[in-house]
């Protein structure tokens, strides 16, 4: 987890948890980006597979946007489009749990999460209990 000057100073904390997949992680950045350049005492974390932060590591980012690795617990981006169906059970099944575990590490507290359309039924619907 990154720490920064930004989480002390930062009004509000945004969770972005973007689908784990091509066409989904580039468009959820462009909007983080975008909403992060309007206010700069705005906080966001973007959750991403550690395999995924291998692929964009070195990409342009405002300076109080952070990346947040869960554990690769899914098939890799590179083999996923050979059993579509079984990744998204993996994503579905197998990261709620380094989700939660992420959860409970981040400061300062979250305010909002932005979720992709892709995981609002069972996985978001699961992590909504962690805000309550």
């Amino acid at each position: 987890m990154c720490t920064t000057d930004n989480q002390r100073n930062s009004s509000c904390h945004v969770l972005a948890l973007p689908y784990p997949g091509r066409g989904h992680i580039n468009p959820m950045l462009d909007l983080c980006s975008a909403v992060a350049q309007k206010s700069t005492d705005i906080l966001i974390t973007v959750v991403l597979t550690e395999e995924w932060i291998s692929f964009i590591g070195s990409v342009r980012k405002p300076p109080n946007i952070n990346f947040a690795a869960i554990p690769d617990v899914l098939p890799s981006e590179l083999v996923r489009g050979a059993d579509p169906r079984g990744f998204w059970t993996a994503v579905s099944t197998k990261m709620e749990e380094p989700v939660k575990r992420l959860l409970d590490q981040l400061r300062p507290p979250l305010a909002i999460v932005i979720a992709d359309a892709f995981l609002i039924g069972r996985l978001t619907w699961q992590l909504g209990g962690t805000f309550r």
